[in-house]
């Protein structure tokens, strides 16, 4: 049950994890909106997340057309105590639904609509652990590989890497919502 202190926890988040499985195997997703965007409490069992535009996977998609089980970890930027959640989900894309979760002119493709059937916390020393939100242990962009870098080789070459890296600020700009 979404207690009125889970509520207060799921309302500020920005940002959640989406679990699920299907017959190839699992997945594990992000989600993220500004606090109070990202999900719709609907009742104190059932929550709401707009499926906003990403890499066009879709595998969390239909993981869950075709089976309906999820999980679901919640994140605060800040905050240590983590909330997670597990349920069955449905995709849902009634015209009105969708444009109730506009942002801008920009619509989901769809609405998961997640039954909860536990929901808990989770203590904080995974994070505490990890220094997560610790400024002083965050790692310059420029130390790792970039997506170019890393497809150009997994294509052995045939990816154009640097011209995707140059492309990709002007191209989330335009596509993030």
């Amino acid at each position: 049950v979404i207690i009125d202190e889970l509520r207060q926890f799921l309302e500020a988040s920005p940002f959640v994890i989406l679990g699920t499985a299907g017959p190839e195997g699992l997945d594990c997703s992000p989600r993220g909106d500004p606090p109070g965007q990202l999900l719709r409490i609907i009742d104190e069992r059932t929550i709401q997340l707009p499926d906003r535009r990403g890499n066009n996977r879709v595998d969390s998609l239909r993981n869950i057309v075709r089976d309906p089980r999820v999980a679901l970890l919640f994140l605060v930027p800040g905050i240590g105590e983590t909330i997670r959640a597990n349920g069955t989900a449905v995709l849902r894309t009634e015209p009105d639904l969708l444009e109730s979760w506009a942002m801008g002119d920009k619509l989901p493709r769809c609405v998961i609509e997640i039954s909860i059937d536990t929901i808990f916390t989770q203590c904080q020393k995974a994070l505490v652990r990890s220094k997560l939100w610790d400024p002083a242990v965050q790692i310059e962009r420029s130390a790792l590989p970039t997506v170019g870098e890393i497809m150009t080789t997994i294509t052995a070459g045939e990816f154009d890497g640097a011209a995707y890296d140059a492309a990709y600020p002007e191209r989330l700009r335009q596509t993030i919502y």
